[in-house]
């Protein structure tokens, strides 16, 4: 209910309308009324301040002939113009008002009315903005006519400022006034301020008609706010409007948009009289909510009633089949589209091709496409949609190209589609070739196109690119900030991806999918203390059971080595296939295969049908932890017990479970006789087991296979490096890195992260700016000094020092050290030390760490780039895999 200010000023309006400031405006001093409301208002007057109070022009004496002569020409110059606007002659009806108005004759209120409905009929803002400024330099007040026709077209044109500063300086208003701005706010969106104005003309006494209705119950849906709505309904039935069609058809709309479901069928179930708009509504309601069956057995009945369905309705249902998945259906609804008549429609063709790719049978979307006769951006930007939902990056980007060739401007999505192909195939220099065309087009700025520019760059590598695209953004939405995050992490600068989702938190609430990324982050580094916060702040919201976040708080856990809070949150929920593959890959990790083979067996007991990643993580297991014969018996149980065909990756494992065993030449007769052709992977799982047993000969046969596959990734040419460089043939190191050098490929820098009291630090390679950076060394060269007492290898060895000097650069860094020694200094004593680096361990670092934990008598864990290794009283669980001599 409003407040008595507002009452008094609707009870004597006259007394300000004299004023600029409007009258509807609530009193501040009031304490029921629409604070949003109020605000917004506000803002109308901030963007334009009253204009100074015109009263009706005075003439002077010196002035009396022309204002007789005006006078006198008054009459035929408002008829002219009236005739003049019947015409259509915009330009010379302006030409005489400026007359009119320079000669100060009178313009009627007929006249301006008509020059106002001329303007708005050629929508010509500019002309209608200067009648109106001539209405405001010639009267105070509006008459009800003139303000209508203003309202009309101010609405029209989206100019709600305008519009509501005509109605508070009109007279009167009728029935007419308040719907067009009710209708001129919920157009734009401003749903609270329009509904506000619905209860404002409730509050006046001016009844709704058939043409209130229909704007606020769409204003309802679209808020959407379904209280609102049935206080609505109420109303509905209490003006005697529930039988009026249109009226019944804006309920239904309504109610499916606000979701129930139910309460619409209910109104379109006691409809007397139903029309095609009805159907439709109920319908694709229907769709809107899920229920996509439903929907088509209304479609059916609404066949059988009779009643002859149109172009909105076949898109429903066409688009319904694309949702249901339904190839059969989809085929049947096409074969009905042909013999009622729309085959010709461009709408109903690419709903086709949208079905039809999205159950993957993308040569039917290319013929229906082909059958196009006229293609606009929607029909292209279908078909490019459909080969990306198709996996066909390729194909969507020569789309695209070929759409530019036909001279068909993209839009927003049609970008969109477009850079995501990009993303798939890391085809910078086509999203690069995007990112300016939509920076020229000024499709930059919507936020589908920016937020997919940050994909793109972010897959492509470009992370700093990424960055800046986010920055510039003006408008940041949730999925432009999870967009960064997963950026960073697939970048792997995981620890800025926490301080920009800190950042993000403080203006706007994360959703699952950001959690699920910013977990991977945290699962990335091991920041167990800021995982175990959005564990917390998961349960605290509701989203912890949401899609993929079950699964991802357990694989934050594992990652950080936390295997008993890991199986707390495994029993906490219902555990997948997925999520006994994650466990799996944990013992894997840990190099624990007797658990790992147990973790299988329990699941199988649990009626839990392994898949592929199952037999990967179970081999993974096997392989280190050197059990062989149960990994091939894994291995052959895959066909022939649970009907998986074996893939590459399968195979990858089979050779490293070989060639992690010593049997190296097994392993590479194993690759010769695979039914399949190997990869890059296969030939790197037996170089990596060469690495381990030093064998040169073999592994440069790998490496020479690999090369034929793969010159880009940096891990093969480490390896074989690492290979080169613990057979001291320091020559052939040489050459890898100038290989490496000529082709670009530059090596991460170590880095290692460790978790001290809530607060991860991160320490890069030859970090000599940490604060602490004097007392670690300190303690370094202590640990150095007994190592070399009591006999134990250490980096002083001058061979040592030049193996180490290589691998330095290129595979280790030795940032673990300083991370696990500002451990010891900032935590208390036997207090457990977890390092995460993003590199692999070399054999000087792991003898080292070896020796400390046996010094201080403390566990010491650190996960490199391939696994977890447990420092124990001077033992490794890895059992020095990895490092033999």
């Amino acid at each position: 209910m409003f407040c008595n200010s507002q009452m008094a000023a609707f009870a004597k309006p006259s007394q300000l309308h004299a004023q600029r400031d409007n009258p509807l405006l609530p009193s501040p001093t009031s304490t029921n009324c629409n604070l949003k409301a109020f605000t917004f208002t506000h803002n109308l007057h901030t963007l334009h301040p009253p204009l100074r109070k015109v009263k009706h022009v005075s003439v002077s004496s010196s002035a009396a002939a022309t204002t007789s002569l005006s006078n006198h020409h008054s009459h035929d110059a408002n008829s002219d113009i009236s005739q003049l606007c019947l015409l259509g002659n915009l330009d010379r009806c302006m030409s005489y008002l400026d007359s009119m108005h320079q000669l100060r004759i009178l313009v009627e209120d007929d006249t301006y009315v008509a020059l106002v409905r001329l303007c708005e009929w050629k929508g010509a803002r500019k002309e209608g903005s200067r009648v109106y400024s001539y209405v405001s330099m010639s009267m105070t007040l509006l008459s009800l006519q003139l303000g209508n026709a203003l309202l009309s077209m101010f609405v029209r044109f989206g100019n709600l400022v305008d519009a509501w500063y005509v109605f508070g300086r009109m007279e009167k208003r009728n029935l007419f006034s308040w719907n067009v701005l009710i209708g001129g706010y919920a157009k734009a969106g401003f749903f609270d301020e329009a509904l506000d104005l619905y209860h404002r003309m409730l509050w006046v006494g001016e009844r709704p008609d058939v043409y209130t209705f229909p704007c606020v119950l769409r204003t309802c849906g679209g808020m959407p706010n379904l209280m609102r709505g049935r206080e609505i309904h109420v109303h509905v039935v209490r003006n005697g409007f529930e039988s009026d069609v249109d009226v019944l058809n804006a309920l239904i709309t309504m109610y499916v948009k606000c979701g129930d479901v139910s309460t619409a069928r209910l109104v379109f179930d006691k409809m007397s009289n139903r029309d095609r708009i009805s159907w439709n509504a109920m319908i694709s309601g229907y769709f809107e909510n899920g229920e996509c069956l439903q929907g088509l057995r209304l479609f059916v009945m609404m066949i059988e009633y009779p009643v002859d369905p149109d172009l909105m309705t076949m898109t429903s249902v066409i688009t319904a089949c694309e949702l249901l998945g339904d190839e059969r259906l989809g085929r049947e609804i096409h074969g009905y589209v042909l013999r009622m008549g729309f085959g010709r429609d461009p709408s109903v063709h690419n709903s086709l091709i949208q079905m039809y790719s999205s159950v993957g049978h993308i040569q039917e979307a290319e013929t229906v496409f082909s059958r196009t006769e006229c293609r606009d951006v929607v029909s292209w930007t279908a078909m490019i949609s459909g080969y990306e939902n198709c996996l066909m990056p390729q194909k969507a980007l020569e789309t695209y190209k070929m759409m530019e060739a036909e001279g068909i401007m993209p839009d927003e999505i049609t970008i969109a589609t477009a850079l995501s192909a990009c993303s798939c195939i890391c085809n910078l220099d086509m999203g690069t070739d995007l990112h300016e065309t939509a920076k020229q087009t000024g499709l930059i700025s919507h936020p589908i196109v920016g937020n997919t520019l940050i994909d793109m760059y972010a897959k492509c590598k470009f992370i700093d690119k990424a960055l800046e695209v986010f920055h510039s953004t003006l408008d940041k939405n949730i999925v432009s900030w999870t967009s960064i995050i997963l950026g960073l992490r697939i970048n792997n600068r995981c620890f800025e991806a926490l301080f920009y989702f800190r950042d993000m938190i403080l203006r706007l609430k994360p959703n699952s999918v950001t959690l699920v990324c910013i977990l991977s982050a945290c699962a990335r580094i091991g920041a167990l203390t800021c995982g175990k916060e959005i564990h917390a702040h998961a349960l605290r919201t509701g989203v912890s059971f949401d899609g993929f976040m079950p699964n991802a708080i357990l694989d934050m856990y594992v990652r950080c080595g936390r295997m008993g809070y890991a199986w707390k949150q495994f029993f906490s929920v219902d555990h997948d296939v997925t999520a006994w593959n994650i466990l799996l890959t944990g013992y894997a990790e840990h190099g624990k295969g007797a658990l790992a083979s147990e973790v299988f067996q329990r699941m199988v007991e649990s009626n839990i049908k392994p898949d592929e990643i199952t037999f990967i993580s179970i081999l993974c297991a096997c392989s280190r932890s050197g059990m062989v014969a149960e990994g091939l018996e894994y291995f052959n149980s895959m066909k022939y017990k649970y009907s998986i065909t074996p893939n590459l990756k399968h195979y990858a494992c089979v050779v490293d479970l070989l060639g992690r065993s010593g049997k190296l030449e097994e392993a590479y007769e194993y690759i010769q006789k695979m039914p399949l052709k190997p990869d890059a992977a296969i030939w790197g799982a037996l170089l990596n087991a060469c690495r381990i047993h030093h064998h040169v000969e073999l592994g440069e046969l790998a490496a020479e296979n690999i090369f034929q596959y793969d010159t880009t990734s940096v891990g093969y040419y480490i390896l074989l490096s690492n290979l080169y460089a613990d057979n001291g043939k320091w020559d052939k190191v040489a050459e890898v890195r100038k290989t490496m050098r000529q082709n670009g490929l530059i090596v991460d820098p170590g880095c290692s992260w460790v978790e001290v009291k809530g607060t991860v630090h991160a320490f890069l390679s030859g970090d000599n700016f940490h604060p602490q950076i004097m007392e670690i060394n300190a303690l370094l060269e202590r640990f150095y000094k007994k190592m070399k007492e009591a006999g134990v290898e250490g980096p002083e060895n001058s061979q040592m020092d030049i193996m180490e000097a290589s691998k330095a650069d290129i595979f280790c860094g030795h940032s673990e050290r300083l991370a696990i020694v500002f451990g010891l200094i900032n935590s208390g004593p036997g207090v457990p030390i977890w390092v995460t680096k993003n590199l692999y361990m070399c054999q000087n670092c792991h003898n080292i760490i070896k020796f400390i934990s046996r010094e201080v008598r403390r566990e010491i864990s650190v996960r490199d780039a391939e696994q977890l290794h447990q420092f124990r009283g001077g033992i490794c669980s890895c059992m020095n895999e990895g490092y033999r001599s």
